[in-house]
């Protein structure tokens, strides 16, 4: 397979991390038989530096002509005053809104090797795996808003139409079919009209999809849930803002941030793939990042991007098997004990594959 992958490394760590992915994608390529071409371009903090736009037209027009895209992460101090006109952040809205990526897939997994790190007894994280939807181009990150000004009042507007939460809950009980058969849809029904509409709707579909198990679960009622009974999800569905909130808290289920992935998808093969941990600016540079998190990510990229679901499984169970050595780094290393480099992490992954 020839395939052209557009490579955003950002910021902070972003840099360092990507150029892990490109390198475990390339030995795939080799492993494979395959020809991937590699582009990069600029976006977050290091694209305003160099032209004034989180997101410049010519980094759209190279996405545009590639077959996914291979993110790293923006933002850092240097760009972080929240009322500044151009930020970081604008760019990652404005790419998802331009290529119509409308669901976020993140799946969340317990690895027994890093139980340590996570703050849940173990016996809680037994057979965690669970896949969050979060739709990702709609409701109140992108409904109509007021700044405060000069007057006394700000708002944020939460909508959603019927078209919308259809299409991402289609993504949702399609995923669900090829896993163990269960969605949970959170809502707050009970008070918000675009939450009712979200379980209408969701409901609905259900009748196309009657081979798949539908619960409704209350968002207060989920945070509880994940810290309790984490074991009982398989694939959850939630709107832009509980989404992006319960996927985060869902993250420490794994023992780091740095080991989770990101997959963001529309109607299309193509994709947008990233971790889903930050910059981190304050580690940068100095080889301590888990570059866990963007090694599968570029596994979900040959997964939903290129539909190579063998390589994505050999990328997957070399990084398992690199944990399964007891490398580690910083991140998840035992208190006060050895962990090895970014560099060396991502050597042994390579090595397995």
């Amino acid at each position: 397979m020839k395939a052209t992958i557009a490579v955003l490394s950002g910021d902070g760590i972003g840099p360092e991390v990507t150029g892990k992915a490109v390198e475990v994608l390339q030995k795939i390529a080799s492993k494979f038989g395959h020809d991937f071409t590699f582009q990069e371009g600029l976006m977050g903090g290091i694209a305003i530096d160099q032209t004034g736009d989180p997101l410049p037209t010519e980094t759209i027009n190279m996405c545009e002509g590639s077959d996914a895209i291979l993110l790293g992460a923006v933002g850092g101090p240097k760009w972080s005053d929240p009322t500044a006109s151009v930020r970081p952040e604008q760019g990652l809205l404005k790419i998802r809104k331009h290529f119509e990526l409308f669901a976020n897939l993140r799946p969340v997994k317990s690895y027994p090797q890093l139980v340590e790190h996570a703050p849940l007894r173990p016996e809680l994280l037994q057979g965690v795996d669970m896949l969050f939807v979060r739709e990702l181009t709609g409701g109140i990150y992108f409904g109509p808003r007021q700044e405060q000004g000069d007057g006394d009042h700000a708002y944020d507007t939460l909508i959603y139409s019927r078209a919308e939460v259809e299409r991402v809950a289609t993504v949702a009980y399609r995923a669900a079919q090829g896993r163990r058969k269960k969605l949970t849809s959170i809502d707050k029904a009970n008070v918000l009209a675009s939450m009712r509409l979200w379980r209408r709707t969701v409901v609905d579909l259900h009748e196309d999809y009657n081979d798949v198990a539908l619960d409704h679960i209350l968002v207060d009622a989920a945070t509880m849930y994940l810290m309790t009974r984490p074991a009982s999800f398989d694939v959850i569905i939630a709107d832009n803002m509980f989404g992006d909130i319960l996927s985060d808290e869902a993250s420490v289920l794994a023992g780091s941030l740095g080991m989770l992935p990101s997959a963001s998808i529309g109607t299309s093969t193509f994709g947008l793939y990233e971790p889903i941990h930050g910059s981190a600016p304050d580690i940068a540079g100095q080889g301590k990042a888990n570059p866990t998190a963007m090694i599968l990510s570029a596994a979900m990229l040959l997964r939903y991007s290129l539909q190579l679901e063998e390589e994505a499984q050999a990328v997957e169970s070399a990084v398992e098997q690199t944990l399964a050595s007891g490398a580690r780094t910083a991140d998840i290393a035992p208190r006060g004990g050895a962990y090895i480099s970014t560099t060396e992490f991502a050597q042994s992954v390579l090595n397995n594959l």
